[in-house]
């Protein structure tokens, strides 16, 4: 999704569509039509998707959006403080939700609704566990398996 008032009017898709095609060719293009859009909402979720979209990017598309926006200066609160908050903070946040985000849906897609205690074990997980449950979801036969927690 390249074009801006689309990403504005469907914001989740446009989320999704940067998450799926951000390390491609048009990552940049892409992150340059979302992040605009998502000035609109709450401060909030703005923060967690732009997290999302910038970590969504490889090198070549975050080089690529920078040499864009290059002299730029931020109209929005929220992206006076996020920048003034370090890009770098940010960077490993968003990966970290990123982390959580798809580990949930990889979750739900195989063993559908998950109970409460474990979405809040997943929320509060750090890296090294998100990473090792990721990759045991491939082969568990229970979300137990997955979790290590008793079924």
């Amino acid at each position: 999704m390249t074009d801006t008032a689309e990403a504005a009017r469907r914001p989740e898709r446009a989320i999704l569509s940067a998450l799926t095609h951000g390390a491609g060719e048009q990552g940049a293009n892409i992150a340059a039509a979302v992040l605009p859009a998502i000035r609109e909402l709450d401060e909030d979720r703005a923060r967690f998707y732009g997290d999302l979209v910038l970590n969504s990017l490889d090198d070549t598309a975050r080089r690529a959006l920078e040499s864009m926006v290059k002299g730029y200066e931020y109209q929005s609160d929220f992206a006076k403080k996020y920048v003034a908050q370090g890009r770098d903070q940010g960077r490993r946040e968003g990966r970290l939700e990123g982390k959580r985000a798809v580990l949930l849906r990889q979750l739900r897609a195989r063993f559908g609704e998950l109970p409460d205690a474990a979405v809040a074990r997943i929320e509060a997980a750090e890296s090294a566990a998100l990473e090792q449950w990721a990759e045991r979801v491939l082969s568990a036969n229970s979300l137990a398996d997955v979790l290590d927690m008793p079924s």
